[in-house]
């Protein structure tokens, strides 16, 4: 797959002495979604801002699509669509103005055919002739996206998207999500909803202090670092595990008509067979065994109390 965006040794100290980015290397392929997660105030809307030119970093280099952003800023800077957590619009401006005069700021020519698409495609359209101020939150985010879509971008920056958003609106800008992803469109997202980055995602990155403590796909992540939990529903109720089947992960629940048992899914045995060996032996029938595993919160609150360390 094609880089898009190559970072290299990123850093970014402030004058207050706060080191908001740290040594941070990068690079993000054209057509994928990257989620970045990282606990507040952990670094990621500081790279964000540096990729789009509006934060000036310390040390180290940032291109998309091959132009330096600091030298060559106006060709990167055309490649980028934003959206930024913060709603700065202008009150009295209707909806479709808004996103017109977005468009011309990049230098592109009126495209109302465009325009129209887009805001069809959040569901803005009927809002179209209405001031900003007329509409709710989750409207005026909408928007937000509208225009950061407004000179067809190849790279879109989503930064917390969705917050204020409610379900049925989230939904819908998943799909304009996906969407955009099968049009070769880069999708770079920030997100509080770690189910967003679960579902969408196709790498993650993890951002704590300031530096990059891994980037990885999401599918060998879940596989690395997920714990696994067997669900075991027993013929017959238990009052009590017996001691000889005592072992740690081990446990008893549903008033005794079930046995769960957490188990590393990284470990060279995973003790699955010899457990069920010994309910075997113990004489306990089992009616039904099945699986779950960890959700991508329960991995990220692990990694980030964890030493950093960086993956491909």
């Amino acid at each position: 797959m094609t880089e898009i965006i190559r970072i290299e040794n990123l850093s970014k100290r402030y004058g207050s002495g706060t080191k908001a980015l740290d040594d941070v290397s990068l690079s993000i392929r054209e057509g994928e979604i990257l989620a970045l997660l990282g606990p507040n105030g952990a670094g990621k809307t500081t790279l964000i801002s540096i990729i789009c030119g509006l934060v000036v970093p310390t040390s180290g280099s940032v291109r998309v699509g091959g132009h330096d952003v600091r030298t060559d800023w106006r060709a990167a800077r055309r490649l980028i669509g934003l959206v930024p957590q913060e709603i700065a619009l202008d009150p009295f401006e209707k909806v479709i103005d808004s996103v017109r005069y977005t468009r011309a700021l990049y230098g592109e020519p009126p495209d109302d055919a465009h325009i129209e698409s887009v805001l069809r495609s959040l569901a803005l359209w009927d809002k179209r002739g209405a001031a900003t101020r007329e509409l709710s939150g989750g409207m005026k985010r909408r928007v937000l996206i509208a225009k950061a879509l407004s000179h067809r971008p190849k790279v879109l920056f989503l930064d917390e998207p969705t917050a204020g958003v409610d379900v049925v609106l989230r939904r819908e800008m998943w799909e304009v999500v996906r969407d955009l992803r099968r049009r070769g469109v880069t999708i770079i997202l920030t997100t509080h909803y770690l189910e967003e980055a679960e579902d969408m995602a196709d790498r993650i990155g993890v951002i704590d202090k300031g530096k990059l403590a891994l980037i990885q796909p999401k599918a060998e992540m879940m596989g690395e670092f997920g714990r696994k939990t067997l669900v075991i529903e027993l013929d017959t109720p238990l009052r009590a595990l017996p001691p000889d089947l005592a072992r740690p992960g081990l446990a008893l629940d549903d008033g005794g008509g079930r046995l769960t048992f957490d188990y590393d899914t990284r470990a060279e045995r995973t003790g699955i067979a010899r457990l069920l060996g010994d309910l075997a032996g113990q004489g306990i029938g089992v009616r039904d065994i099945s699986t779950t595993q960890s959700s991508l919160e329960e991995i990220f609150m692990n990694l980030v109390s964890e030493t950093p360390r960086v993956q491909a």
